[in-house]
């Protein structure tokens, strides 16, 4: 890859400041609506790098938005920095070793994705400055997309509602086109109510909530076999009732997760779902109580956006690693199966190479993965037209929410594919910026796909972000 385009030439100008970022905040990994230290490590960069800093959006302490710019279109990249519990590990060392002080972890690359958002926004801000070009440029830091839908709850107060587009990207091992395919899902508590009494003595006078909860999981696993094959229902228990097997449980509270193709059928499902809550109810004796943590929406496409972003793909070409780079991703791929070297090439659609243990591929535009997982940036995408990609980030075959990823968060390896993705996003946003006639196709797809199936928030209006409850 020659370093051809003047604005990727800014990228690299400004990568290792920002490789430098991205691990101020591995450095301090903080958990869902619990980001405090690390957003101020983000304002702290925005503001060095001339940013107007807006906080606390849609009333998120732990939410930041970046501007820079006047008038024209509104082009906004979207960062993460959240953490996952229990994913604590050193940096660069090949083995599951978590580090003292801190249970949490990057495990996903959020500090990557953050940090190569950033790092695109601002170059894509100094090229529009040196040019005169009109137009502002944001970069929004995001908090709690592990399982808080912290962007949904922006999405519903109207963040977005003056953006053009939007632009993202997720670390992986594989670069190429994040193709839209997610799964819309909810989180709903369910909290069973009995009777508490001598299980021994007196266990005709006690109704179980414990009870309740186990028949709602067997209903559960009956449902699984009737309902579409990509839909997904998940549980855990918040609180069992207690540790004392002598008492009926007087309550007990269930998380369910519940996952579908779309709105449409999320809500369908979640229906069936509670309705095996209330036959449970029926069959101990017990009352429920339900209460809706948080949701989110299945991504939704823009061709043209993805077009343009997989053209910028192509014309830069696969990151270009160093010598100890390939040495550490074989220490990693040594900690894999050989089944999850291979699931990562065809969940990429790429034929499995032997050899090379990082990407030297771009990820064809034509392969359709089933959904993966879920997003807070599918609601975005029915809020903005959204485009996303995966960078290569990590050794072939290392599975997000691992101790690996951790492992890999602050290597050559990570930072390399950072600033790649960086220099994709900030071409991408610069080809929109300056083509009126490709922003108003770009709209066209939206509005289009948006009167065939117009946006319904999966938040109820009463459900607040949880602050202050992690």
């Amino acid at each position: 890859m020659k370093n051809t385009d003047e604005i990727w030439g800014g990228v690299d100008a400004l990568g290792a400041a920002f490789c430098g970022f991205a691990d101020r905040i591995w450095d301090t990994p903080e958990l869902a609506y619990d980001e405090y230290r690390s957003v101020e490590t983000q304002r702290d960069m925005l503001e060095r790098n001339g940013f107007r800093v807006t906080r606390n959006l849609a009333g998120i302490p732990t939410s930041v938005m970046g501007e820079a710019g006047e008038g024209g279109p509104v082009i906004a990249f979207l960062g993460e920095f959240d953490a996952l519990p229990g994913l604590s590990q050193q940096a660069g060392v090949a083995s599951c070793n978590p580090m003292d002080g801190t249970s949490n972890g990057h495990a996903c690359g959020h500090n990557l994705l953050g940090g190569g958002a950033m790092l695109a926004a601002t170059a894509l801000k100094n090229w529009m400055a040196e040019k005169g070009m009109p137009g502002r440029v944001r970069y929004y830091g995001c908090p709690a997309e592990e399982g808080g839908a912290a962007k949904t709850f922006m999405v519903r107060d109207g963040v977005f509602d003056d953006v053009d587009i939007a632009l993202s990207w997720h670390p992986g091992s594989i670069m190429g086109p994040f193709y839209p395919a997610s799964l819309a899902n909810t989180r709903i508590d369910f909290t069973f109510l009995g009777r508490a009494s001598h299980a021994a003595a007196a266990p005709h006078l006690g109704r179980s909530a414990l009870d309740a909860a186990e028949l709602m999981n067997i209903g559960a696993n009956y449902l699984r076999e009737h309902m579409p094959s990509s839909a997904r229902v998940h549980y855990a228990y918040m609180d069992a009732g207690g540790q004392a097997p002598n008492v009926v449980q007087s309550r007990v509270t269930i998380r369910y997760l519940v996952r579908a193709d779309d709105l449409r059928q999320l809500r369908e499902l979640v229906e069936r779902v509670r309705a095996i809550a209330q036959g449970a109810t029926l069959m101990t004796e017990t009352t429920v109580q339900e209460r809706v943590v948080s949701a989110v929406s299945n991504l939704m496409g823009n061709l043209p956006l993805e077009d343009t972003l997989f053209a910028n793909l192509t014309r830069l070409g696969p990151p270009v690693y160093a010598p100890e780079d390939y040495d550490f991703a074989r220490e990693i791929q040594e900690t894999l199966s050989a089944q999850d070297i291979r699931a990562a090439y065809l969940a990429a659609g790429v034929p499995p190479r032997d050899g090379s243990p990082l990407c030297e591929v771009i990820a064809p535009r034509e392969f359709v993965p089933p959904p993966f997982g879920s997003t807070d940036v599918g609601d975005v995408s029915w809020a903005v037209p959204t485009v996303q990609a995966w960078g290569a980030t990590c050794a072939i075959g290392t599975q997000l929410h691992s101790w690996q990823m951790t492992a890999q968060g602050k290597s050559g390896i990570a930072h390399k594919g950072m600033v790649h993705m960086a220099k994709v996003l900030a071409a991408t946003g610069r080809d929109v910026l300056q083509d009126p006639v490709l922003l108003d196709r770009v709209k066209a797809d939206h509005a289009q796909r948006l009167a065939q199936d117009p946006y319904v928030c999966p938040l109820p209006l009463d459900v607040m972000p949880p602050i202050g409850q992690g």
